[in-house]
């Protein structure tokens, strides 16, 4: 196992294809290792994605936390970017940084971005861990999460900015994104070709992402190891202390379910 800290500077990978850059950190050790996808304007170096690495270094299993393209120290401008190119950038991060099975956990976002991969890599991804999931998310935010005079706005210039409880500035919505998001919905079939464990964690206080939607993500997959945990005082980051407790006890019942299939 290498000696990485948290604080060590970030790896870059470069894709040849596009020459956009990824920045990473990576711990080495044993299979299942853990990848951490993180949600939207979201970086790596959230509390969530620090605790289950120093989880991961800690029994020894590998682990890897990245930056979408356009988020964090990774290249590109994030108003360009779509879940397309976001899931495509993780299964590269897989493809190219991990080995073996993986336990991709996804947060807001990522839980989408998760599932994406689990659909491009059966034989890769051996389970998932979504944190108040949001697949599909950009169709109900078009439709019924903003204004009529939000939404021409959005038609008009091709982009809508909308503050948020998040952070200072605003977060832009593109039409890029909005008609990309249409290309990517996994729920829109039933089962949902996902086959692996499951494991779903949702705060029924959720303001951002209501909590049903993990009922429904249950219901749709094809997978019959799936289960849903609903934290009734639960906000929608699921970043206080006995979350993220919950979380690491979560990874690691599913690290240790498959070490010992």
């Amino acid at each position: 196992m290498t000696e990485e800290t948290i604080s060590s500077p970030a790896q870059i990978l470069t894709r040849e294809s596009d020459g956009a850059t990824i920045a990473y950190h990576k711990i080495n050790g044993k299979t299942p290792g853990v990848v951490f996808c993180t949600g939207f304007m979201s970086d790596m170096e959230g509390g969530k994605a620090l605790a289950l690495e120093a989880y991961c270094k800690e029994r020894g299993q590998a682990f890897l936390r990245f930056d979408y393209t356009g988020h964090g120290e990774s290249s590109g401008d994030f108003e360009d970017g779509t879940i397309g190119q976001w899931a495509d950038d993780a299964v590269f991060a897989i493809d190219q940084l991990t080995e073996g099975p993986q336990i991709v956990v996804g947060s807001s976002m990522g839980g989408w971005i998760m599932m994406k991969a689990a659909i491009a890599r059966p034989n890769r991804v051996a389970g998932l861990v979504g944190i108040a999931p949001a697949p599909d998310f950009t169709v109900g935010f078009y439709e019924s999460e903003i204004t009529q005079e939000q939404r021409q706005e959005l038609d008009e210039k091709g982009v809508l900015y909308i503050f948020s409880e998040y952070g200072p500035d605003p977060t832009p919505f593109t039409m890029k994104l909005i008609e990309d998001g249409k290309n990517q919905l996994v729920l829109e079939k039933t089962p949902v070709p996902i086959d692996c464990p499951v494991r779903l964690l949702h705060g029924m206080g959720d303001p951002d992402v209501p909590w049903e939607l993990s009922l429904e993500i249950a219901k749709k997959l094809r997978a019959e190891d799936v289960v849903a945990t609903f934290i009734k005082d639960g906000d929608h980051r699921l970043s206080r202390d006995q979350d993220i407790d919950r979380l690491i006890k979560t990874v690691g019942e599913l690290l240790d379910q498959l070490e010992n299939a």
